[in-house]
């Protein structure tokens, strides 16, 4: 069954995201910024003595090889005195600089966690505006972490969703399937059941928290918000944080110049302490789910007062092989509830992806997809994308290949973090393709 947590979600909003960014984009924009839609930041660029210059955004018009089409137009480069990323969780950019900059140094790895959402359209009367339920559990085992919420909005919709955390031993599990299983468990099948899916998404988050923030700032830019991991993974909220982050950015550039020192300013503000009482939540988990509770309980009695730090180590580093992991019978149902599978999913998430441009998953060396991975770990990356983008399929030499359906892509990042290999680097599309996650 699903375990109740201790959330008090009081004076809290529910809101969409997707509705709130274009609103502060409208905000921004009356106050002078300029908004380039349609345009990712493929790179960063440097200056002379090897400080962030600013960014080039991606080139346009390229074929499926990479090579320049009857379209082509090479991206241009954007330069500013300081550049502030915003890439939410696992920013593509972001993960370059702190390699670059060894932003990681003194910090433990950042640990992720792999995020589920769809938006319901029910039948009048059965939606309590304003409900928010939480809970934490089934049906993943013990030894994994996962969580689910439900959150009441008006109009008879709800939020259904589900987290799994990243750093899950089981070779075999389908965090998509226990998202859908979730949704099929009685209390939740009786709510859902004759209503009608409207959206759907998915997207990991940053759960690592204090000990897993990276030095924020570096010779010409700083990081801000989830590209920072600023969330609080307790509470699994992280919107807030994102924006005092962002705010307190803003006054630190405005009042300085500058980006030095704003990683210490965040670190003893509000956002950066309310990170470090809740620094120890998410670690406990990893020896299981009874004694993640305990702690939990510990850590609220004390306000996160205890006198050590509990380590986060790398995801894809808790992985273990098919030989060393005996997956438990999950005893799972047949489901009813949409979507059926992950391409229908894909549908719900609004994909828009120009089949002709360059594949954006890079993976280093395929062979090892073909051979050692499906070997030692059943191939994972054909478990753990919500998107079915990775595929084994069958060779014309009758071995076996990896098949990429890049536009499946939900831009969740789960390959970037969970390979055990890593050998899968996201890079951004061309433009503005990826999900519509307009209405979530």
């Amino acid at each position: 069954m699903t375990h109740s947590t201790p959330f008090n979600n009081h004076g809290n909003y529910i809101i969409s995201l997707g509705q709130l960014t274009p609103w502060l984009a409208q905000k921004a924009e009356a106050l002078g910024a300029e908004i380039f839609p349609g345009f990712a930041a493929a790179a960063a660029v440097f200056d002379e003595r090897g400080g962030v210059r600013g960014v080039r955004v991606g080139d346009m018009g390229l074929d499926r090889d990479g090579r320049p089409g009857p379209n082509f137009t090479p991206g241009v480069e954007i330069h500013a005195p300081l550049t502030v990323l915003a890439e939410g969780a696992r920013g593509s950019l972001a993960k370059q600089l702190i390699a670059r900059f060894d932003l990681a140094r003194g910090h433990c790895p950042q640990t992720f966690a792999l995020g589920y959402k769809e938006l319901w359209q029910l039948p009048a009367g059965r939606v309590r505006p304003g409900r928010i339920e939480h809970g934490l559990g089934w049906p993943a085992d013990s030894r994994t972490y996962a969580g689910s919420f439900l959150y009441h909005l008006d109009n008879d919709r709800v939020y259904v969703g589900y987290i799994v955390g990243l750093d899950y031993e089981d070779p075999r599990l389908q965090p998509f399937e226990a998202f859908q299983q979730y949704k099929n468990h009685p209390s939740v099948k009786s709510l859902l059941e004759g209503g009608e899916i409207i959206s759907a998404g998915a997207r990991t988050v940053a759960a690592g928290g204090w000990q897993s923030t990276p030095t924020l700032e570096m010779p010409g830019a700083i990081l801000i918000g989830d590209a920072g991991g600023t969330l609080n993974f307790a509470k699994i909220k992280g919107v807030h944080q994102a924006l005092r982050c962002g705010t307190l950015a803003a006054e630190h550039i405005a009042q300085s110049g500058a980006g030095t020192g704003f990683d210490a300013r965040w670190r003893a503000s509000q956002g950066g302490q309310e990170l470090k009482r809740v620094r120890n939540f998410k670690p406990a988990f990893k020896h299981g789910m009874w004694l993640g509770l305990i702690n939990s309980a510990w850590e609220m009695l004390t306000a996160g007062r205890s006198p050590w730090t509990l380590k986060n180590t790398e995801d894809w580093s808790r992985l273990k092989k098919l030989d060393e992991f005996s997956s438990p019978d999950r005893h799972w149902v047949e489901r009813t509830l949409p979507p059926r599978d992950r391409v229908s999913f894909v549908f719900f998430a609004g994909n828009s992806h120009e089949e002709s441009q360059p594949v954006h998953l890079k993976v280093a060396d395929t062979s090892i997809c073909a051979q050692r991975c499906g070997s030692e770990y059943g191939n994972p990356c054909e478990r753990f994308c919500p998107a079915g983008v990775y595929e084994m399929v069958d060779d014309d030499g009758g071995g076996r290949r990896l098949q990429i359906n890049a536009a499946n892509c939900v831009h969740c990042k789960a390959c970037d973090i969970k390979d055990p290999y890593g050998i899968i680097t996201w890079t951004t599309p061309e433009g503005g393709s990826g999900p519509n996650y307009q209405s979530l």
